[in-house]
């Protein structure tokens, strides 16, 4: 009896064990996987990429690349190829009436391409990249489509002033060209984003270099410099695109930006020519297209301070 007493005891006492801790055969759900080989990870681009695979390669760059303007090159380049969608990014879920999602690796835009190179240069994870995003895209940090940068000259500009200065007025020169910008926040995100605010009418006077004065000016152009394309038409003057300046093998300045169909990274030169070339033929098509007028040049800060994030408002509530 005793003999059956302790066969029942050691059997109840392996089953209470093999329940605590049986051996994993399955993938517990939600659980990060295994880290990708380095040399593997390196071979691929940052679009081919999983978040937690971004995530390897954002800490792999801080340690590989200690040198900013340098990792901005190495990020941007390893995104050569990615798709391009106009359009791309929202603040879904946050607001879901945007089916937009707030970021994307698979594609990018001009601005989401240089918005996300900046944004994993300058950290250290996965989630300090997320934050700095944020930080980057948004007036203040604070996610929501009123305090997005939806402005380039007057929003994205001013508002990361603490990670790019616009050098353009001096490196156009005394009686170099500019041009006057008005912009209406409230009308646009009454009319483009079904958004009410009280924001006033602001104007502002831009430098820019002159296409023709480009080829003279690049040399005094650094790595992770952020380039504004300035277009005109019918005398209205805009930021139409922007990208990054990388250096060539001989230390010539490249543009690396993101446009129909990917991300690419040609000469100033090439751009220039491209463009002229597609406005000709637009003129004898007789399409009344945009013309390229110049480029505003911001300069990458030396020493850069992230401002930290302001408190995210508490959503209101529909009226009652």
């Amino acid at each position: 009896m005793n003999a059956m007493r302790l066969a029942c005891l050691l059997l109840a006492s392996a089953v209470l064990t093999g329940c605590a801790t049986a051996p994993a055969t399955k993938p517990i759900p939600g659980a990060p996987p295994p880290p990708t080989p380095l040399y593997t990870l390196l071979q691929k681009q940052v679009y081919q990429m999983t978040p937690f695979e971004a995530g390897q390669y954002i800490a792999h760059m801080q340690g590989a690349e200690p040198d900013l303007r340098k990792r901005i090159a190495a990020i941007g380049r390893q995104n050569i190829g990615q798709p391009y969608s106009l359009h791309l990014l929202g603040e879904f879920p946050y607001e879901i009436h945007d089916s937009l999602p707030l970021y994307s690796l698979a594609q990018s835009d001009c601005v989401v391409f240089a918005e996300h190179t900046y944004a994993m240069a300058m950290s250290g994870s996965w989630e300090e990249f997320f934050w700095m995003l944020q930080r980057i895209r948004y007036r203040d940090g604070v996610i929501g489509v009123a305090t997005r940068n939806h402005y380039t000259e007057m929003d994205w500009n001013v508002a990361n002033r603490w990670l790019v200065t616009d050098v353009s007025a001096e490196l156009a020169g005394a009686g170099g060209p500019g041009y006057d910008m008005k912009v209406d926040r409230a009308r646009f995100l009454a009319a483009r984003h079904n958004t009410v605010r009280d924001i006033p009418v602001e104007t502002s006077r831009q430098a820019y270099v002159p296409k023709e004065q480009v080829a003279a000016i690049a040399r005094q152009l650094q790595e992770g410099d952020f380039v504004n394309v300035i277009s005109t038409r019918d005398g209205e003057y805009w930021a139409s695109h922007v990208g990054l300046v990388v250096l060539g093998p001989n230390g010539e300045r490249h543009f690396l930006h993101s446009a129909e169909p990917q991300v690419r990274e040609e000469t100033f030169e090439s751009y220039i020519s491209r463009t002229l070339e597609r406005q000709e033929r637009n003129a004898r098509a007789g399409k009344r297209g945009q013309a390229l007028a110049g480029f505003k040049f911001l300069r990458l800060n030396e020493a850069i301070t992230v401002p930290p994030m302001a408190p995210q408002p508490r959503p209101g509530r529909p009226a009652a």
